[in-house]
């Protein structure tokens, strides 16, 4: 069994990493990769609480995990789904050039 000091220390990493594609980053295909890491980040630690009790682990985290990640996927469908449909309108990715198109 791993310390709780690792599970910490790669969540933190993670969600660093998220938060420097969300905010460096100006493709939507990249911000939507960020937001998952994002998610990945506080599922991972979720977990990591979950099992830190001497022979235990505990069901009812994991089971909530499971059914985050379920979301996260469906979420980010639909953002791939409608970054898809703005290039297939607008021929770009660029943040910049769709904040631009603002009436």
């Amino acid at each position: 069994m791993y310390p709780i000091t690792f599970f910490i220390i790669t969540t933190a990493l993670l969600f660093v990493f998220g938060l420097v594609a969300l905010t460096i980053k100006r493709d939507l295909v990249r911000l939507l990769i960020g937001i998952e890491i994002l998610f990945n980040a506080a599922n991972l630690f979720f977990v990591a609480l979950s099992t830190q009790h001497v022979g235990m682990i505990d069901p009812l985290p994991q089971s909530i995990v499971m059914m985050a990640l379920v979301l996260d996927g469906t979420v980010i469908a639909v953002g791939l789904a409608l970054a898809l449909n703005v290039f297939k309108h607008y021929k770009t990715f660029d943040i910049r050039k769709l904040r631009r198109l603002k009436w």
